[in-house]
């Protein structure tokens, strides 16, 4: 089994957690004497950085939200001074309001060497040809498998999104082994190889696809397997975090989190305590060497389970189990953030919309897609047709703005959509899902 740090990934678990444990406090020093934010979360809380002895003791910590860093915007929790600052990365926010996220020279070692430890424990390493088609840019998916696949030492192929005729015209001309991408755009070029005569499993030497940035199941992944003739390895990260950060393993039983980088805790999201190994819960993760932007017990909002059984590679790093949903109301569509309350921002600064509107979101082939269903105000609701086409193209050429992604717009009638007990009820439909 093929290893890129063999010292720290071969850690039993006992090391892993008093190494967890001065990294810990170590950070929590750290961001109490340098962050005017935490100082104050923590002097709240009445916790200093000396009251932790034990790891459980984190959960005596304050958590952070995804709304304290929309109104933390832009900077305000950024710790070093701006010299120290090397890249920003940005992502979509709760209300349009953009995550800036900043990264020191250390933060952009560590990222690298996350995913190429990640990277080794799939099997890859020196003679592989990672084509990296994830979005390069403010998003963090492409720069951060360029960089990891190039500490590796594996050569990189920065293809970016999109040209998926060129895409396999790469892999039939050049010695690729492996992809990363969203699992919709994997099926998008195995299905444009197909039309093109291609046989990704005859004609390329593709092995491997490191595969993430939105939501898919156990049958969409069988269906990439058996189109592509691949393996595909999921992989998780978020933006606030660095980006993507770890995958499964050659076993494929989980996500191995590397502990020396992160503390992850599996809570009841409704009563805060914590939830034994192995039950589902809400996730919440602290960068451990984190230094431009490091967050504190992350709410990020992912329902998974923590198994820190040893796994068949031979590493007892903890192992994020199959996401099964969030708890708030984000929706990942072509490997964007899209909050209902983005759509809602934008739908009520325009005069003519209603006070209700529906999301459908929906994968029609191999990609997603998604249609905002937007009641109108009585007096708008009429049989002008101009009028009509005006407001639904200021809608969607606004929510494109707001989104960055292209969306269909239906404009309906007042008191057409149904109204739930939840705004996730009668807000979203993700027919991905069902």
């Amino acid at each position: 089994m093929p290893f890129f740090n063999h010292a720290i990934e071969t850690l039993r678990r006992s090391e892993i957690e008093e190494m967890q444990l001065k990294l810990l406090r170590a950070q929590a020093r750290r961001m109490y004497e340098r962050s005017p934010f935490y100082h104050a979360r923590m002097r709240e809380v009445e916790v200093m950085p000396d009251d932790i002895t034990r790891l459980d003791d984190v959960r005596r910590l304050p958590t952070t939200k995804k709304t304290d860093l929309r109104d933390n915007y832009p900077d305000k929790l950024f710790v070093p001074p701006l010299e120290k600052i090397v890249r920003y990365h940005v992502s979509s926010g709760t209300t349009g309001q953009p995550t800036v996220v900043a990264y020191t020279r250390n933060d952009i070692e560590m990222w690298s060497e996350s995913l190429a430890r990640a990277f080794a424990s799939t099997g890859m390493g020196e003679s592989d040809v990672i084509q990296v088609a994830n979005g390069y840019g403010l998003f963090s998916g492409g720069m951060g498998m360029h960089y990891a696949g190039e500490k590796l030492g594996a050569t990189v192929l920065p293809a970016g999104t999109g040209n998926t005729r060129r895409q396999v015209q790469f892999m039939m001309d050049l010695p690729v082994t492996c992809i990363a991408c969203t699992p919709s755009y994997m099926l998008q070029i195995a299905e444009v190889a197909q039309s093109m005569g291609v046989s990704l499993q005859d004609d390329t030497r593709l092995e491997r696809g490191i595969l993430g940035a939105e939501p898919w199941s156990d049958s969409m992944k069988a269906k990439i397997e058996d189109e592509a003739g691949i393996k595909a390895y999921n992989c998780y990260g978020a933006s606030e975090l660095s980006g993507p950060l770890f995958t499964e393993c050659e076993a494929q039983d989980g996500i191995h989190v590397w502990g020396d980088m992160a503390l992850v805790e599996i809570i009841d999201p409704d009563t805060g305590e914590a939830c034994a190994d192995g039950e589902k819960g809400e996730m919440i993760v602290t960068m451990l060497q984190k230094e431009a932007m490091p967050l504190l017990r992350y709410r990020i909002g992912d329902m998974s389970s923590l198994s820190w059984d040893p796994c068949e590679c031979g590493r007892e790093h903890p192992r994020l189990m199959r996401l099964t949903g969030r708890v708030d109301d984000m929706m990942v569509i072509r490997g964007i953030n899209v909050f209902p309350s983005q759509v809602e921002h934008l739908l009520y600064e325009v005069p003519e919309v209603g006070k209700n509107f529906q999301i459908v979101v929906d994968r029609v082939g191999n990609l997603d897609t998604m249609l905002i269903k937007v009641e109108l105000e009585p007096e708008a609701f009429t049989d002008d047709i101009l009028k009509l086409r005006h407001i639904n193209r200021q809608v969607a050429d606004g929510l494109k703005a707001v989104l960055n992604i292209k969306v269909e717009v239906q404009l309906v009638g007042p008191g057409t959509l149904p109204k739930g007990e939840s705004e996730k009820a009668s807000r979203v439909i993700d027919k991905r899902v069902m």
